[in-house]
């Protein structure tokens, strides 16, 4: 996640991080890329050395657009420590633009769905995005779309995903409107939860309906200096308006009540069956009462 106060923190973090200082960090340099890392963390410092490379080439490849800069990547396995840098207990990663700065929470990696490849690309994207956009032409909810499809949905969330925030907002008629994600993202789980899961619909939709080109020529009208409206009506051949009252329309006819109880049948038969489970109880225990009542 990306906002102000993770920047100045971030760089704040950035210029006093010692390497090797007290024995405790460590530093890998390549031509691509700076890892600094937590000692312990050796190992996993080179694997993302090694993988770097592949992530870089497979992002240009999709966005075509190059990276041409050397990101710092900071692997931290100190879970208090990534809080106070990212201020936020729902991200296991995040970027820092201006610094072409990325922190990741290593510690975090092994839970699902994360792994390092797909959070490491999906935050190279934010500094790739940001290295041909100026920040005022890149609408938050585009930025973040775009981190989760070329990372295959993933995102830098530590939330539990047991329900679609996104089915539930169609269904009670509660979307986000577009202006809304355009700065930055509400706070609070399900609120933060709902704002990544349009960001990526809405960049979903946008490549299905209207082909994968159509987000990459979007990309450069947004480099070329136009604001994301001119940008829509360049590519798409509509309005940002007509843009976002399709995608709408597009999840009422494929979000109903039938589907989003197909999508949680397991959790509404666990439901169930612990409303059976408590009456079943509740019955022993006033059969029990009414027996001893008897005189038994």
């Amino acid at each position: 996640m990306i906002r102000k106060v993770t920047y100045l923190l971030c760089i704040v973090v950035f210029i006093t991080y010692q390497p090797l200082q007290a024995g405790q960090d460590g530093t890998i340099q390549t031509d691509q890329v700076i890892l600094l890392f937590d000692k312990p963390l050796e190992i996993a410092a080179k694997d993302t050395a090694n993988i770097y490379p592949k992530m870089k080439s497979e992002l240009e490849k999709t966005l075509k657009l190059g990276v041409n800069f050397r990101p710092t990547v900071l692997l931290t396995n100190n879970r208090e420590r990534f809080l106070g840098m990212a201020g936020s207990n729902f991200v296991v990663a995040y970027a820092v633009p201006q610094r072409n700065l990325i922190v990741i929470d290593y510690s975090r990696m092994n839970t699902h769905p994360f792994n390092l490849g797909s959070i490491l690309k999906h935050e190279l994207c934010h500094l790739l995005l940001h290295d041909h956009i100026g920040t005022d032409n890149l609408p938050k909810w585009l930025d973040e779309g775009i981190s989760q499809w070329v990372s295959d949905g993933v995102t830098e969330l530590f939330i539990s995903r047991k329900k679609s925030v996104l089915n539930v907002a169609v269904l009670s008629k509660n979307l986000y409107a577009i202006e809304q994600l355009s700065n930055r993202f509400p706070e609070g789980q399900d609120s933060l939860l709902l704002a990544y899961a349009e960001s990526k619909s809405l960049v979903d939709y946008m490549s299905s309906e209207f082909g994968r080109n159509s987000v990459l020529n979007i990309l450069v009208h947004l480099k070329d200096g136009h604001k994301i409206d001119a940008a829509i009506l360049k590519s798409l051949s509509i309005s940002l308006d007509e843009f976002e009252s399709r995608w709408k329309s597009h999840l009422r006819k494929k979000t109903t009540w039938f589907t989003y109880l197909a999508d949680n049948l397991y959790v509404i038969l666990f439901f169930i069956g612990a409303l059976i489970t408590v009456a079943g109880f509740v019955r022993l225990v006033l059969r029990k009462r009414r027996y001893e009542d008897e005189g038994h």
